[in-house]
């Protein structure tokens, strides 16, 4: 089941939406490495979140890379001893592994970003969506804290407007490519589906599934308790603007 559009036009330009696809297409293309690149590695090591990173609040030693065993003693010199380890939480969300990696990851940040973002206002949902992409990676850290392995990608801050989306649209159709035929499918059952299918996720993959579904909880979360506030903006975006006469 491929997404290809929703059916729920917007009433406001999603500038932000548009901003954060330009902002990371270019991250891609003018500054991180190529994927053959030999740099392409080292490159993630200095700029990529990295949960042992997280846990011991110091960058990898030379043991630790080597190794692949986070550890609290310094065995070796720091590879990169100027990289602010909180700070990669924030760059590690423009950062990619492949062409098919961003582009997957920009596609449905544009079906569902702009919705979310007419609801939640520019300031609020680049917050949502920085906020869900700090949770997503804290989760990730969590569940595995000796971890040495860069973690890339915008698809836990797009879990996070995918749970906002899901909690304020449940009802509303995504055009999906199913198959042969194009179907609109309800949001609730298409998100749900992807939701549901990141637990089956193959451990061998390196597809940091618990980012999703941190990043999707917290953004389902906080639509949740917002969701009236929410509504009566996207209402009053489609109430009329002038006056009527008899």
């Amino acid at each position: 089941m491929i997404p290809i559009r929703d059916i729920n036009p917007t009433v406001v330009r999603p500038i932000v939406t548009l901003a954060l696809i330009a902002i990371n297409v270019a991250v891609f293309v003018l500054i991180q490495p190529p994927a053959d690149d030999p740099d392409a590695e080292r490159f993630a090591y200095e700029y990529a979140a990295i949960p042992c990173e997280l846990q011991t609040s110091d960058p990898l030693d030379t043991q630790e890379i080597r190794t692949g065993v986070c550890s609290e003693a310094d065995r070796g010199t720091e590879v990169f001893p100027e990289k602010i380890v909180l700070l990669s939480v924030l760059s590690s969300m423009f950062l990619h592994g492949d062409i098919l990696h961003i582009a997957f990851n920009m596609w449905s940040l544009w079906i569902f970003g702009n919705n979310v973002e007419e609801a939640f206002g520019r300031s609020g949902y680049i917050a949502v969506y920085l906020a869900g992409g700090v949770a997503a990676t804290v989760g990730y850290a969590v569940v595995n804290p000796d971890s040495t392995i860069p973690l890339v990608g915008a698809s836990g801050a797009i879990a996070a407007v995918m749970g906002a989306y899901l909690v304020l649209f449940p009802a509303h159709r995504i055009l999906s490519l199913v198959f042969l035929f194009f179907v609109p499918v309800p949001a609730a059952l298409f998100i749900g589906i992807w939701f549901i299918g990141q637990f089956g996720v193959d451990p061998a993959s390196n597809v940091a599934w618990e980012a999703h579904v941190a990043g999707f909880l917290f953004g389902a979360v906080v639509a949740l308790l917002l969701r009236p506030l929410l509504l009566r903006r996207l209402a009053s975006h489609r109430q009329p603007r002038w006056a009527t006469f008899p």
